[in-house]
């Protein structure tokens, strides 16, 4: 915990900068590398590594946009806020609202699958029940953890990451020492359009820097730290990344990559580490996807706080049940549950990849309104809206046109966003009316 300035609650226990980003750093990691490595070599094939260090940059440009939307207005409504900030507090804003809680569920819906998954693989031989079961178990535990409260959150996503990261490091390190370079010739890599189609399905594993956002309630000084949580947590993120793709798919063919599926990763360390290798990377997974899941759940108590604050989200997201559990965090648990058990990995991720790069181009376009009051360099936030813009549509077009379930999960999402906040905003509307018509 930090140090708390002279005029902070001092009964308030405050997250360090590291512990910020370890949030971030957790949510990223358990959500990408060892979910995402065979979907996204399905794509781009062996320009994986390209494929993250490209949405490491796009995620870069979002960063800065979110360091410097949260220095200026630090708050627990954390990326919502922004949106409010630019285009006030209207339906856009309250349609944003749900879309984000919508995607912060598929992508911890999406995590505890990859749990599941390996957890099934380790314990019952790639049982599909079981991986279900898991994954709905962790989700339940991350659950109660969020519950106990957010520095309980902090210790065991510092715990975790320490873990993750020292093992993950080890790991690339062998196997780009043995790596054969061969696997990974230029000449064997896609056409560039689908490398570009990738990207979005690789931005998906770093989705848990926006989470970042979310910390500025539990930070001492946010304008200052928020922005140094958020720029460590993804040059972590990035070099990890890049150095696990290419010691990956340079010692596993990407037939053998797509065939491992969420997987990957422990295969590719049977080579040079043995069976040992495998059951390590395993339980690396476990550790890594159960981190996330416990991160991604954490925005959701803050998030519906305050915007049952400031009218957005109906009254009830914020009230406590047992006089501690947020409805929020329990509505959202509820529907990572539904996710995990109906959808599988895949169409999670294409579906939570397509959501997010929407909502992160709503939210900097936003921010390209409010500029002068953040200080943000127009320059970077023009090729920020555009890069998120061509990714989104590159996949779309390449992609997700060929997942017609995705594609009408996308656009039911949509709906329900919309339906959610109309409908809200319509009773509440007719409520107050009354309300004046009786006074």
């Amino acid at each position: 915990m930090t140090t708390p300035p002279e005029n902070a609650d001092t009964s308030q226990k405050y997250l360090s900068i590291r512990q910020a980003a370890f949030i971030g750093v957790g949510a990223m990691v358990g959500a990408g590398i060892f979910a995402l490595l065979g979907a996204a070599g399905e794509v781009a094939g062996a320009a994986v590594w390209l494929s993250f260090l490209l949405a490491g940059v796009i995620a870069v440009l979002q960063g800065y946009s979110f360091a410097k939307l949260g220095a200026r207005y630090p708050t627990a409504g954390g990326l919502l806020e922004y949106v409010a900030k630019g285009f006030g507090n209207g339906h856009l804003t309250g349609v944003t609202a749900w879309l984000t809680y919508s995607a912060n569920a598929i992508v911890t819906a999406m995590v505890a699958v990859s749990f599941g998954n390996y957890a099934s693989d380790m314990f019952t031989d790639q049982n599909e029940v079981w991986a279900k079961a898991f994954a709905a178990l962790i989700i339940i535990v991350m659950t109660a953890v969020n519950i106990v409260g957010s520095e309980l959150v902090a210790r065991a996503q510092t715990v975790i990451v320490y873990i993750v990261l020292g093992i993950l490091v080890i790991f690339a390190s062998v196997t780009l020492f043995n790596m054969d370079p061969s696997l990974l010739a230029f000449g064997d890599y896609p056409p560039f359009r689908d490398i570009v189609s990738s990207v979005a399905l690789t931005f998906f594993a770093f989705l848990g820097f926006g989470i970042i956002t979310f910390t500025a309630r539990d930070l001492a000084r946010p304008s200052q730290q928020l922005p140094r949580a958020m720029f460590l947590a993804l040059g972590i993120a990035t070099v990890i990344y890049v150095a696990i793709a290419l010691g990956v798919f340079g010692t596993l063919s990407v037939d053998k990559v797509i065939e491992s599926g969420g997987t990957a990763l422990a295969v590719a360390a049977e080579p040079s580490l043995g069976q040992a290798g495998y059951w390590l990377m395993s339980v690396t997974a476990l550790f890594s996807t159960a981190g996330a899941t416990n991160a991604g759940l954490y925005p959701a108590a803050g998030l519906s706080d305050r915007l049952a604050e400031t009218g957005q989200f109906p009254g009830l997201m914020a009230r406590r049940v047992g006089g501690r559990a947020s409805a929020g965090l329990l509505i959202e648990a509820g529907a990572c549950l539904v996710l995990a058990i109906v959808f599988k990995l895949d169409a999670i991720a294409s579906i939570g990849s397509a959501v997010a790069l929407l909502i992160f181009t709503f939210i900097t376009a936003a921010h390209f309104r409010v500029r002068t009051e953040t200080g943000a360099r127009t320059s970077i936030l023009v090729v920020a809206i555009a890069a998120a813009g061509i990714v989104l549509l590159t996949f779309v077009f390449t992609t997700l046109i060929h997942e017609p379930a995705s594609i009408a999960a996308i656009g039911l999402i949509l709906a329900l966003s919309v339906l959610l906040d109309y409908g809200w905003k319509r009773s509440r509307g007719a409520r107050a009316h009354r309300a004046k018509s009786q006074a």
